[in-house]
Parts: structure tokens; C-alpha cells; sequence
């Protein structure tokens, strides 16, 4: 059975935890500084907590879910041994691991929040490792969480992520900003729901089809008539001018983006 050691203890350590807790890996620990929260997790899980800098029980898998800005640093506190190291990051690449000799990339393509854990088995899981034992022991650890393993070398996760966050990010912030439209004119937010929901499911089934509105349908006249209703929101409307240029562009290429101002 695979030990796997937890460094970290938010989001990721927790949907990640608990999935592994459920294919019956064994987890040797919870190693993070937020001694509370970290505590918590670790009881959840079955295991222990361990402080930084504390005596660490042998894995043969140490995960690093901790934010991009950290991997670096938590990845040099850590003592060199047999096990592979990884982290959870679709933007970093291995080098941030150094100086462990058995480097890799652990990713789900999914936004990890929620307050329960996620059911993981049809989320995509990327992987890279650096080294054929490194390659083995991590397809083997995402296997047994999900059925859509995917390895892709740094460059190409990097293009996976800023799709990622265009796909998985941007619309969330732009719902966001449209909910807050409607509380300002006193409009209940729920409105939007059927909306989101229809469109989400349509898109990933044909994204082509499911645009709609009227940058799509080319109605500039409405597009203008939007913007200046955005006067008093300037970041906003900057938004909406540079999505709406985009789509123009793509469905009505003969218009002139100059003219979304």
C-alpha cells in the first residue's frame, strides 16, 4: 500500500486527502504550520498532524498542497529521501522541487472548493514525474483516484492552466459582478441561476452553440447601449468592451473592434 504524506492543509489537501483516504491509501500525515485547522484535517483523515521541522514518518509519496508562491520554499525545508515529491500546481514546473531527486506533478483540473469532499473519479488528473520511478508511483497514486490520467510536460500544462482559468475562473468573477449589478437596483440574484446553469451545461457540449447575446448575434447597437450603462463601473466595463471586441471578432470579423469603446 502507498504512504503518502500530506504537506499542507487547505483545499487541496483536504478533497485530496479524503479521496485517497476513501481508495484506501494509507495517509503517514498531515505536516502544515496552521496547527488548528491542520489538527482537524489530520483527525478527519485518521492520521496525525505534524509541525514543520518535526521528525517525519517515511512516504513514499510527499504532497506538496500548498500555494504556487511556497512550493520553492516548503520543497527546500523539507530532508532529502527515497520518496517522491510532488506538487499540486498546473502552472509550476519540477525545478521548484529541487533539490529532491524524485520530482513530479500531481494537477486535478478542478476547482477545489466546496465544503464537502469531491468525488475526484471523473475529474482529469495531469501528471508529470521526472524520473521513471517518479512516473510509476504517480500515474498509480492518480489512478486510484480518478479514471482520466493525463501526463503533459511543463509546457503543456502550462497552456492547460491559463485554459483552465479561463474556462473555470473568469465566468465565476463575471457572475460575480453580475449578481452585484442586480442587488444595486434592488433585483433578487437568484435570477440569474437557470441561466448559469443552462449555459454550463450547453457549453460544454457544443461552446459554439451555446454563445449567445448580442456581441454574438453582432447587435452593436445594444453593446453600446450596455457600455454606457457600465459608465459608473469603468473596470467592469472595460471587461465587457474587451469580451465583447473578442467575440465580434471571432463571429463578425468585418466589424472594426476600434468601434467597442
Amino acid at each position: 500500500m502507498m504512504r503518502i504524506l500530506l504537506i499542507g492543509a487547505g483545499r487541496a489537501a483536504y478533497h485530496l486527502g479524503h479521496a485517497w483516504r476513501k481508495a484506501g491509501m494509507e495517509l503517514v500525515g498531515v505536516v502544515a504550520r496552521d496547527g488548528e485547522r491542520a489538527r482537524q484535517l489530520a483527525a478527519d483523515l485518521g492520521t496525525v498532524w505534524l509541525p514543520f521541522g518535526q521528525e517525519q514518518p517515511r512516504a513514499d509519496l510527499r504532497v506538496l498542497a500548498v500555494s504556487d508562491d511556497a512550493i520553492a520554499e516548503v520543497a527546500a525545508s523539507l530532508p532529502s529521501t527515497d520518496a517522491v515529491t510532488v506538487h499540486v500546481s498546473g502552472a509550476r514546473g519540477l525545478d521548484v522541487l529541487a533539490p529532491h531527486a524524485h520530482r513530479g506533478v500531481l494537477w486535478p483540473v478542478q476547482s477545489l472548493g466546496g465544503e464537502f469532499p469531491l468525488d475526484l473519479r471523473t475529474v482529469p488528473i495531469v501528471i508529470e514525474g521526472s524520473d521513471a520511478r517518479a512516473e510509476g508511483l504517480l500515474r498509480s497514486a492518480a489512478q486510484s483516484l480518478s479514471d482520466h490520467v493525463v501526463e503533459l510536460d511543463h509546457e503543456q500544462r502550462r497552456t492547460a492552466h491559463l485554459a483552465a482559468v479561463l474556462a473555470g475562473n473568469f465566468p465565476v468573477a463575471l457572475l460575480r459582478a453580475a449578481r452585484r449589478l442586480l442587488e444595486q437596483d434592488r433585483i433578487d440574484p437568484s435570477l440569474l441561476d437557470a441561466l448559469w446553469r443552462t449555459v454550463g451545461d450547453r457549453a460544454v457540449h457544443d461552446a459554439d452553440a451555446a454563445l449567445t447575446g448580442p456581441a454574438r448575434r453582432g447587435d452593436r447597437g445594444t453593446v453600446d447601449t450596455h457600455l454606457a450603462r457600465l459608465a459608473h463601473d469603468p473596470d467592469l466595463r472595460a471587461a465587457y468592451a474587451a469580451l465583447s471586441e473578442l467575440v465580434l471578432h471571432e463571429f463578425h470579423p468585418s466589424t472594426d473592434p476600434k468601434d467597442v469603446r
